[in-house]
């Protein structure tokens, strides 16, 4: 028999959708910032429904990943509002407020209503989502989080096909998504031994989805496998570890404290460690917490055992554990395991509702959606446009070398070269073990006619990426002005088999006259 969806009222359902979406209107006045760019607002794809519907057999963004349902998402939303950035906020916001529902909806199976209304609240208010829904590439987290939520809804509700739908999506949607049928899993197992199991057929649905959607990515986005972040090139398994440990420490951190909050958590942000170190022992904690801790009280707080190993399996993916992965810490990718502190403070309101009064438990859920939502009213105008980004990043971090590097080619399109050179140069100083940073110094020396400049650079970020795209195209045009026509061709024939999608560029421009 099916079971009722949820025992909140619809009140309680309200009231967390209200705030979820209410905390990020002030987006609503927000352009496209960084990512948007490239993936929203100069993408064919993202502005019209036949090409999205069309696009189903090709890459996310550049050659890398595979989420057409983002990409539907984005054409729909750009086809009703005519490309304004405004409108595409909004509908951030509203999904975001359907996943914070969801989060409630999901609690409140072992807490009371009140408990899982807090639970839903934390979701909605907690300041780490700032950077997923008030930047709309975001929009991928959004949308997975809702179809892996929804699919373990449906399943508990008995609603098979309704289930592997909401799969389906949430994989469409952004690749982690695979794990839906291990929280399906997970969650039926956590439940009381008299609940009726899931049939069969269910399991093996699930089992066909998910191999359908692998195999797609394989074939149109698996170039993202490598995708590495440039401090992991070159490192070991150890030396992997003493890096990736101290960022699980890093986001720990974020779920239970989120005030020091960045856009970036490259090297010197979280230390590039190359030994083991505390934060490093730090992090092996966390992880022996959150396994050891969710077994011992899977029967007694069941719900805080399947966030805190839910949070897990969403965030393993971009932990750099298992293998190395495009980031060492991103807020976004934490969209999903902030559940843990929703079921945190569910499960602590649940117990508080049976020693304190009504209004001693009313007053700390508010207090605490106060500080949360301060915090994310304080971070959201960080998201208003490139300038406000980059300059907040610098101010909160200068030992960001991704930042010097953003403003070096700010200043070289405004046409401030010895500004460029110091920030290229302060870049440098800071992290210089990214072939992507060399590659586009290089260029901007090659463009001042620094050849003698560009040539070691050209020559480190080769030997680190050999076919680097724009470690490819410096060299490539280092040689032109060089005098070198032979070489330069045969690196355009490279070119055109490792980047196909730039065989236009440099055909372009060795059909140029050579400079002087």
């Amino acid at each position: 028999m099916a079971q009722p969806l949820t025992a909140i009222n619809r009140g309680w359902v309200a009231l967390v959708f209200a705030t979820a979406v209410a905390a990020y209107l002030p987006t609503l006045t927000y352009g496209f910032v960084e990512d948007d760019r490239a993936v929203v607002a100069a993408n064919p794809r993202a502005h019209s429904v036949s090409q999205a519907l069309g696009a189903f057999d090709q890459p996310y963004w550049g050659d890398e990943f595979y989420r057409p349902l983002t990409i539907f998402s984005f054409a729909v939303d750009w086809t009703v509002s005519g490309g304004r950035a405004g409108w595409l906020h909004l509908m951030n916001a509203l999904w975001h407020g359907v996943a914070s529902v969801l989060v409630a909806v999901l609690l409140a199976q072992a807490l009371s209503p009140a408990a899982a209304a807090a639970g839903g609240l934390v979701f909605a208010l907690h300041p780490v989502h700032a950077e997923a829904v008030a930047g709309l590439v975001g929009r991928a987290e959004l949308l997975a989080a809702v179809g892996m939520l929804g699919a373990v809804l449906c399943a508990r509700r008995r609603r098979w096909t309704a289930a592997v739908a909401c799969a389906a999506a949430a994989m469409l949607s952004k690749e982690h998504g695979v794990i839906s049928g291990v929280l399906i899993v997970l969650d039926r197992w956590l439940q009381r031994p008299e609940q009726p199991p899931y049939p069969r057929r269910f399991y093996v649905a699930l089992g066909i989805v998910t191999a359908v959607f692998l195999a797609a990515w394989y074939v149109i986005g698996r170039r993202a496998t490598g995708d590495v972040a440039p401090v992991f090139l070159d490192a070991g398994t150890a030396e992997r570890l003493d890096i990736a440990l101290p960022g699980v420490l890093r986001a720990a951190g974020l779920l239970a404290w989120p005030l020091n909050l960045s856009a970036d958590y490259g090297p010197r942000v979280i230390p590039a460690y190359r030994a083991v170190s505390l934060a490093a022992l730090g992090g092996t904690v966390i992880i022996a917490a959150t396994l050891a801790g969710g077994w011992w009280i899977r029967r007694t707080a069941p719900t805080v055992t399947f966030a805190a190993w839910a949070a897990a399996a969403a965030y393993l993916p971009t932990s750099n554990l298992l293998f190395p992965s495009g980031i060492v810490l991103a807020e976004r990718a934490l969209y999903v395991p902030v559940l843990l502190t929703a079921a945190l403070v569910g499960q602590a309101v649940h117990r508080a509702q049976g020693r304190w009064t009504p209004r001693a438990v009313a007053l700390a859920i508010a207090a605490v959606c106060i500080v949360l939502g301060g915090r994310t009213l304080a971070r959201l105008p960080v998201w208003r446009d490139n300038r406000t980004f980059l300059l907040t990043l610098l101010a909160d971090h200068p030992e960001s070398y991704w930042g010097h590097w953003s403003a070096a080619a700010v200043l070289a399109g405004m046409g401030d070269t010895g500004a460029a050179r110091r920030e290229y140069a302060r870049a440098d100083s800071l992290f210089d073990g990214d072939p992507h940073l060399d590659a586009t110094r290089a260029l901007f020396l090659v463009g001042l006619s620094d050849t003698a400049g560009a040539r070691p650079l050209v020559d480190r970020a080769r030997r680190r990426l050999p076919f680097e795209p724009d470690a490819l195209r410096a060299q490539f045009v280092l040689s032109l002005r060089r005098g070198e026509r032979a070489r330069a061709i045969a690196l355009a024939d490279t070119a055109r088999v490792r980047v196909p999608w730039e065989a236009a560029w440099y055909s372009a421009h060795l059909d140029e006259r050579p400079k002087r």
